[in-house]
């Protein structure tokens, strides 16, 4: 076996990008001493936890859907800045790195689709297949950085920061119009945060399914 230290290429071409990278520089730039990676990897967990809490609180009064929503603030603060600062300050320790940051990152998903499901905002059965495929995108990102060295986290301008947004754009839509339930099929009924994820979820499989008929295609013209 080859002792030669592999490296990968990251690649997150999102849409919010030229926004998002000059504000992480600056906030690297700014950022006191005392604050390390790690600092911002439990902020990053302080606001999943914030996530978690504004929605079984929401369950109550959907003026808590605000709390969730600055949690999701609060989470792409710390989860962004603790990769950055570590190349910033030239500290990078690329194994720790990219254990601690990716099994965070699906620890906070899960607080946060689970906090999502047992409040009355959304189905059970709906969060679970947000999680599953957020779950399955997860692996698809780590095989892909095993077999070809690129660690793509962004699939059609569409990375974590954009997520977030729009989940907060649901937030506010459903404060503001309430979570009225519809009967769809079969005396099945919805909720209107139901609906609006279920669209979240169709884009998540469908970026999904395309993106590994690319890979794979990409994968066996190389021939290896």
């Amino acid at each position: 076996m080859s002792d030669k230290k592999r490296e990968h290429v990251r690649i997150n071409d999102i849409l919010l990008g030229p926004v998002e990278r000059p504000a992480l520089q600056y906030f690297c730039k700014t950022a006191p001493a005392w604050m390390t990676p790690d600092t911002m990897t439990f902020i990053g967990i302080f606001g999943a936890l914030m996530i978690a809490a504004g929605y079984i609180l929401a369950s109550k009064n959907l003026a808590f859907l605000w709390l969730a929503s600055a949690g999701y603030l609060v989470n792409w603060y710390g989860d962004s800045m603790d990769g950055s600062l570590a190349r910033y300050r030239k500290i990078e320790r690329p194994k720790y790195g990219y254990y601690i940051d990716h099994i965070v990152d699906i620890v906070n998903e899960f607080i946060v689709i689970m906090a999502m499901g047992i409040s009355s905002l959304v189905h059970f059965e709906i969060a679970a297949l947000t999680l599953i495929g957020y779950l399955m995108l997860s692996v698809h990102t780590f095989l892909r950085t095993y077999v070809d060295d690129v660690f793509k986290i962004s699939f059609g301008k569409l990375g974590p920061t954009e997520v977030r947004v729009i989940i907060i754009l649901i937030n506010t839509a459903v404060f503001f119009l309430g979570n009225p339930k519809f009967e769809v099929v079969f005396n099945w009924t919805l909720t209107l945060y139901d609906m609006l994820l279920l669209i979240v979820i169709a884009l998540i499989y469908i970026i999904f399914f395309s993106t590994i008929i690319t890979t794979g295609r990409d994968l066996a013209k190389l021939g290896e």
